[in-house]
């Protein structure tokens, strides 16, 4: 289930239901790592991947996977 959809230059960022909820539910410094790696996704021009990937930081990591213009974050964690 599609929760949140968000634009990021050319790229559309759907997050799934589990990976919001993770997203809304995190202080705000984990927050900012995750919106920070999504768009670090969107805006790589060699993000086509046939197969879901992950992208990590310092703390936190998502998964997603990509069709045409849309990243689809299928899920987002943090070790702190």
């Amino acid at each position: 289930m599609l929760l949140l959809t968000l634009t990021v230059g050319e790229m559309k960022v759907e997050l799934i239901q589990p990976a919001a909820n993770v997203l809304f539910d995190v202080p705000d410094d984990t927050h900012e790592e995750i919106i920070t790696l999504i768009t670090a996704v969107a805006k790589d021009p060699e993000v086509q991947v046939p197969e879901p990937a992950a992208a990590f930081g310092e703390w936190c990591w998502l998964v997603y996977t990509v069709r045409g213009d849309v990243i689809e974050v299928l899920d987002v964690g943090c070790a702190r």
